[in-house]
């Protein structure tokens, strides 16, 4: 299977990555410090300086720019168990900052797609993709929406946050299983976390901040489906 890349109308603008540059760190995520991302150091200013370059006001919480938890646990056991990703095609399902697209390339994924639906998203995977000298292709596409494709391996790092796109997650991961893909989540059992439906790979307790999260320190599972 061949991973088609981006569609030339959802590529974000060079401002998009120029503005990420500028309002963002380059940091190593606690537990995968194997890997360098552009990230913020606090949530509010980012997200207002967001608004103000899309001119749009209640934007999508800038998601790409913080290393969750769950993307971090799943990210380390990529790293940890290579044998899972080599040679296979990957699907990263709402990339956020590439994280973990970045860790399965880095695993030894023959190839990775990254989607996001938030086109800043798409800007900072690329420039992170590109900090860590792997090629990550990306789409806009909403994939949710659709059948799964023959992918070898589904991640799903920290989607399980709202009702909705739980369920549509969900429902996606479990045709992706039928076809015969591995599917991998890193979550910390958030919300709407469907309990009893996966079966735990490994446990993390992942350095996170207190501006995101409830603790200092996130409980984090992998789980895989099937």
């Amino acid at each position: 299977m061949s991973v088609q890349p981006v569609r030339q109308d959802a590529v974000a603008p060079s401002s998009a990555e120029t503005f990420i540059s500028a309002n963002t760190r380059v940091l190593a995520p606690p537990l995968v410090p194997e890997i360098l991302l552009h990230l913020a150091e606090e949530s509010l200013p980012i997200w207002q300086k967001t608004e103000e370059e899309l001119g749009e006001m209640n934007v999508p919480p800038p998601y790409w720019a913080f290393a969750w938890a769950g993307g971090q646990a799943l990210a380390r056991y990529m790293l940890d168990n290579p044998a899972l990703l080599a040679g296979k095609n990957v699907l990263d399902l709402g990339s956020g900052s590439g994280l973990t697209a970045i860790a399965a390339m880095k695993a030894g994924a023959m190839s990775v797609l990254a989607s996001d639906i938030d086109r800043m998203a798409l800007a900072a995977i690329r420039l992170n993709a590109a900090l860590n000298g792997v090629e990550v292709a990306t789409t806009a596409d909403d994939l949710l929406a659709q059948p799964p494709q023959a992918f070898d391996v589904v991640l799903v790092g920290d989607l399980f946050y709202e009702c909705g796109l739980a369920e549509l997650v969900l429902r996606y991961i479990q045709a992706a299983v039928a076809w015969g893909a591995l599917v991998l989540v890193g979550d910390p059992q958030r919300n709407y976390f469907p309990k009893g439906r996966f079966m735990s790979a490994a446990e993390y307790r992942v350095p996170v901040t207190r501006e995101l999260e409830d603790a200092e320190i996130k409980r984090t599972c992998v789980w895989r489906l099937g």
